[in-house]
């Protein structure tokens, strides 16, 4: 199987499967995804949905958020990773947006990845999933799978990884695959036990390839 022909077989099937696929993360708009993803990395989506009704409901907007204190925000957050660089890269985030972005959440990837707290992945969490820009955000689930797919070839980083999938999938579906891409990763082609019994993907799958060869 050509590389052509594995993105068109597992595009086809996500299509076909999941064609509604979206964040796990809880949010009502812009600002409140900023600060989910901000609170996501190294962190589930479960335990940060489970944190930030509190923050929404005492810091209802950046305006609000750009206003508290440490001490007021880091108990909210105290049960997330990295806790006290998240309350001070949220308190950032919020001063600069107030400050240098006149209250409005940015929607380009330069603008965003100038805030404290977020890098390039957040940043293309924001313009995908907000914007539906053809940016494709890079976890560990979406390194992890588009490798052992077959997907990208050597990728090394994150970067690497990124560059590949947007050369190869078509520009309307690159929002849409980052999900089905880290969902794919987080209930089926778990990194320690791989369900491959399970995976329809299986056809196109180098890494189920190598373990046929091995048997």
């Amino acid at each position: 199987m050509t590389k052509k022909e594995r993105y068109a077989f597992v595009l086809d099937y996500f299509e076909k499967h999941a064609p509604n696929a979206e964040t796990e993360l809880i949010y009502d708009n812009p600002y409140q995804l900023l600060v989910a993803v901000i609170l996501s990395a190294q962190c589930t989506d479960k335990r940060v949905n489970m944190t930030t009704p509190a923050i929404f409901e005492k810091y209802p907007d950046v305006a609000a958020l750009s206003h508290a204190t440490f001490d007021d925000l880091f108990p909210l957050i105290r049960s997330i990773s990295y806790p006290n660089n998240k309350t001070k890269h949220l308190i950032g985030m919020a001063n600069m947006v107030m400050e240098d972005f006149n209250g409005e959440i940015p929607s380009t990837v330069p603008e965003l990845v100038k805030l404290p707290g977020v890098g390039r992945k957040t940043a293309n969490v924001i313009t995908s999933v907000v914007h539906q820009q053809p940016n494709m955000a890079v976890d560990t689930h979406v390194f992890r799978v588009s490798a052992r797919l077959g997907l990208t070839t050597n990728a090394k980083t994150p970067l690497q990884t990124e560059l590949q999938l947007i050369k190869n999938i078509p520009k309307d579906k690159i929002y849409i695959a980052h999900h089905w891409l880290i969902l794919h990763g987080r209930y089926i082609c778990l990194a320690r036990s791989p369900k491959c019994g399970e995976c329809a993907l299986r056809p196109a799958c180098k890494y189920y390839k190598t373990l046929i060869k091995a048997s």
